[in-house]
């Protein structure tokens, strides 16, 4: 068997952990080869060395054969390696051109020539079907152009094998599907990649060899047309794994949250949220499905208080909210999961622990007279750790050391801990593994049955079917029907999404 790249028993360090124990991993030409593990379990620092990003303090690392040294990655792009991050290394002012040569620019007379790098990127992105518009704005295209040029900037530089880190974690649906047409189309022409991911509907679908890694350690190696989705969880996560959502029927109660004729603008002061209406109740989890971009994102700011209401209103158990500031509405008995953990759910540099009492730190006992309790902070913090599964060194780790996985749990951990009358969790699940996912459905049925309303919006529509007691369907600002999760599937769900209408009883 010829390997492009052979990792051989990698070992990785941090101060009091070992991300990577004596890892082995192959990658044959022309293959897609997963690297499964779950958060945390040590997938990103692994390939952060073949990329050069860190250095190994054990094992060796073959390109084509040959014994390397990677140490930037610079190195790395000249073996031919390039990496697409799971949070994209772009500038969000230069255009698509420009990000794609930065560092590595044609010059003609000392001057950048522009024109020649928009032609060159013009031909890879036909050559390998990855339509972008060469002279757009980062800021002004979506984040599965923007991907794309993340790819583009690696072809640019000649890479023969692509590490994917995490790559669909922040696309919809139609683009996952893209993207996995992309890659297909990538090792047709003779690349290699490696995927991480933890999503094993992607593995079996476009993957032929996978590597499982758990807590830093290797578990072994399998060809993927020889599995199935129960075999890799179980060695992902070390026990078996429950993909179907287990809750007793809803008993609801009184509304918790009333919306009428809301209208929140966008940016561009153009009505994103256009007239929508919309209860929740106590007691129930309500699913809000759509295709990105639709309003989700403006009427969760609205509820919240990030975003001012233009007209309509928004009253939570019977008082007005819209309007308020955050903090004043967050005491009335919201409770946000925001879908941007690192610009919304977290200050990266803060601790694990100062992040736990965020929402509660100005009241007692973490404060008292404007002075900070901090023994309080760490039991708070040390508490929610254990019951929330957060993996850290310690509450005293910053919050930008932990995976995304774990940063999610301090989230969710936070949010749910106050057991507020409303939770709104937006993409609660987003880059996370099977057993997270599990853990944290579990706990918004948990307080759907301590008798609170949870409001879900999720772009992943399996979520949304397993978790809701009733589906909401956004399209264009507006809830353009109402559906019932046992009597509805995913195509029917599409075609309300695309704002078609739903077939009824006695329709033609």
């Amino acid at each position: 068997m010829e390997y492009v790249i052979e990792m051989l028993n990698i070992r990785k360090e941090f101060p009091g952990i070992v991300a990577n124990d004596n890892i082995t991993l192959r990658l044959a030409k022309g293959e897609i080869h997963a690297l499964l593990g779950e958060n945390g379990a040590g997938k990103s620092t692994l390939m952060n060395v073949l990329f050069g990003l860190y250095q190994p303090e054990k094992g060796e690392i073959r390109v084509n054969g040959k014994p390397v040294k990677i140490t930037d990655p610079n190195v790395a792009n000249e073996l031919g390696i390039g990496m697409v991050h799971q949070h994209f290394m772009l500038v969000e002012n230069f255009t698509v051109t420009e990000n794609i040569i930065l560092g590595n620019e044609p010059t003609a007379s000392g001057r950048i020539n522009i024109a020649k790098a928009a032609e060159e990127v013009q031909k890879i992105s036909e050559q390998y079907g990855l339509k972008v518009d060469p002279y757009a704005k980062i800021e002004d295209i979506s984040v599965g152009m923007q991907q794309r040029v993340e790819i583009l900037k690696t072809l640019y530089r000649g890479a023969e094998i692509l590490i994917f880190d995490e790559p669909t974690a922040v696309l919809t649906p139609q683009e996952i599907s893209e993207l996995i047409q992309i890659m297909k189309k990538l090792v047709k022409e003779g690349k290699s990649i490696i995927l991480i991911t933890h999503k094993l509907k992607e593995i079996m679908e476009v993957c032929d060899q996978c590597t499982v890694i758990r807590k830093g350690q290797g578990i072994g190696s399998v060809t993927v047309s020889e599995t199935n989705p129960d075999q890799l969880a179980e060695m992902m996560v070390g026990r078996a794994v429950n993909f179907k959502t287990e809750k007793t029927e809803a008993k609801v109660g009184d509304e918790v949250l009333k919306i009428e004729n809301l209208v929140v603008n966008d940016a561009r002061n153009v009505p994103a949220v256009n007239g929508l209406s919309l209860t929740v109740k106590r007691g129930e989890i309500l699913g809000i499905a759509g295709v990105d971009g639709n309003g989700q994102s403006e009427l969760i700011e609205a509820i919240t208080g990030l975003r001012k209401v233009n007209a309509g209103s928004i009253e939570l158990k019977g008082t007005n909210i819209a309007g308020l500031t955050p903090r004043k509405i967050t005491e009335t008995g919201i409770g946000h999961i925001p879908q941007d953990r690192h610009k919304h759910g977290l200050v990266l540099d803060y601790s694990i622990g100062e992040n736990m009492v965020l929402q509660t730190y100005y009241q007692q006992p973490f404060s008292k007279s404007g002075v900070l309790n901090f023994k309080a902070i760490h039991e708070k913090a040390k508490s929610l750790i254990a019951e929330f599964d957060v993996r850290t060194p310690s509450e005293n780790t910053p919050a930008r050391a932990l995976s995304g996985g774990n940063q999610q749990k301090a989230i969710i951990a936070r949010e749910v801990d106050r057991s507020p009358d409303l939770l709104i969790a937006a993409q609660p699940t987003r880059g996370l593994d099977v057993g997270a996912i599990e853990f944290i459905h579990s706990k918004l049925i948990e307080e759907r049955d301590k008798g609170k309303g949870v409001l879900l919006v999720s772009l992943e529509l399996d979520e949304v079917l397993n978790v809701s007691d009733r589906i909401a369907v956004i399209y264009e600002g507006k809830i353009v029907d109402i559906v019932d999760p046992k009597l509805t599937n995913e195509q029917e769900l599409g075609k309300l999404m695309a704002g078609g209408k739903r077939k009824r009883e006695g329709d033609a």
